[in-house]
């Protein structure tokens, strides 16, 4: 079989390793001429290297490529015989025991907080999709040998994955969805469409969970032909009083959890209401909340969301350079009480940045330092609405740490939660959150 791979990334590669067979000719197709590809494999490089495609049997399209360019440079019809290492792993895989989540953020640390609550009542557990492992290396061999038909696997699942996926999974997560990616896709509803195939494809047995209070979320999971269930709402997991409860159940206080900020009481009640709806007829309602409350009392995040770096001279140094969005620097600033020092800046995904300039000078903000191509439309943005603390960051991560310092007093927090993406300066948002904390650690 004649395979071709889209885009040689982490999931091109997964794809190749995966596709290597005797009997099969795999060619790798890369818009960069100067990716390090295997030697045997056969290669078509350079700006035309989706042009010819359906002389391919099948073709594995990497999240990076849009399907609307493979049939703009070849015909509609070769979409046909496009497929993704996502499709083929929900395919493949023995167990059905999956769990699909999406949303704009939060899907990395919802998804690691279901995977801990399944482990911790007993459960084998394998985590991938968006998050560190592309699903085809989680089957070893290929037919699925290591994953158990009783195992249970989590797989995060952004846009780029689900826009053409063909299967959807029991059990379906959408988190708060927001504008995001629209450097990617045609426009909003098309990133919206893209989010609802993880739940198109359900059946009436399977199960929908979405955010109560946030409209896309609701609207995407409203496709599903399955038993919906939201959360911080009831049937789902809400914080009543300031506990986690759900099912009539107190899991934990709000102030046990380890997770900083507001907003992870969304994950926290998205991954309780995920595992209660597997397991409430498994386990004993006592022995559940034990297991689930042990991961919200001890779990304190990914890295770079939020994540404390070191306090120096009374000043804390926080990593969040997951976030890309105005939004997500907004719930990042919210979640401190101390007076700020704030990184802003990156590159450009055609943000709107009124909102974050609202919630910079509504919060206890005391300067913004902005760097990357962006800092111009978010300065202009912030001095319209009267805020004038604002200094220039520099270029490199080794001064942009060192203005922040100079800037900080005693009590305060700086935060790198930069609003945007970080190409141009840094290689990808964990470059940027590793060189801060080197240059942090460094002070």
């Amino acid at each position: 079989m004649k395979i071709a791979i889209l885009g040689y990334g982490e999931q091109g590669r997964s794809a190749y390793e995966y596709w290597k067979k005797p009997g099969n000719t795999v060619t790798i197709c890369d818009r960069n001429e100067r990716v390090d590809l295997p030697d045997s494999a056969q290669k078509q490089l350079g700006k035309d290297y989706l042009h010819g495609l359906n002389q391919f049997d099948l073709i594995v399209r990497s999240p990076s490529v849009h399907p609307s360019d493979i049939a703009a440079a070849n015909s509609p019809s070769v979409l046909d015989k496009v497929t993704t290492v996502t499709n083929e792993f929900l395919k493949v895989c023995h167990s059905k025991n999956i769990i699909g989540v999406t949303g704009t953020k939060g899907k990395g640390t919802t998804s690691t907080l279901i995977a801990k609550m399944l482990e911790a009542t007993g459960y084998k557990v394998h985590v991938g999709g968006n998050i560190g492992v592309p699903p085809l290396d989680m089957l070893n061999p290929p037919a699925g040998g290591s994953i158990q038909p009783q195992d249970y696997v989590v797989l995060e699942l952004a846009n780029f994955q689900l826009i053409d996926v063909k299967t959807s999974p029991h059990i379906a997560v959408c988190l708060m969805v927001t504008s995001e990616h629209q450097d990617w896709h045609q426009d909003m509803p098309e990133y919206i469409r893209a989010k609802q195939q993880l739940f198109m494809h359900q059946t009436a047995d399977d199960i929908a969970i979405y955010y109560a209070l946030n409209d896309y979320s609701q609207h995407i999971a409203s496709v599903s032909p399955g038993r919906k269930i939201p959360y911080m709402k009831h049937p789902g997991a809400d914080v009543i009083e300031n506990v986690v409860t759900t099912d009539g159940q107190q899991i934990c206080n709000v102030s046990e959890l380890k997770l900083l900020g507001q907003h992870n009481w969304q994950n926290v009640c998205a991954a309780v209401t995920a595992v209660w709806a597997v397991m409430a007829d498994k386990i004993e309602p006592q022995i559940l909340v034990k297991a689930i409350r042990s991961v919200l009392t001890s779990f304190t995040g990914l890295p770079h969301r939020l994540e404390l770096v070191r306090e120096l001279g009374g000043v804390k140094y926080y990593d969040d350079s997951f976030g890309t969005t105005p939004e997500t620097a907004i719930v990042a600033m919210k979640a401190f009480k101390e007076p700020k020092v704030i990184i802003l800046g990156g590159s450009d995904k055609g943000a709107d940045y009124a909102e974050l300039a609202k919630a910079v000078r509504e919060s206890t903000v005391r300067k913004v330092v902005l760097i990357g191509a962006t800092a111009p439309a978010i300065k202009a943005a912030l001095e319209a609405i009267g805020f004038h603390d604002i200094v220039d960051g520099g270029t490199t991560m080794e001064q942009i740490v060192q203005i922040a310092h100079q800037q900080a007093c005693p009590g305060d927090v700086v935060l790198l939660s930069t609003a945007c993406a970080s190409f141009g300066l840094f290689k990808n948002y964990k470059d940027r959150g590793e060189q801060f904390k080197q240059a942090v650690l460094a002070l």
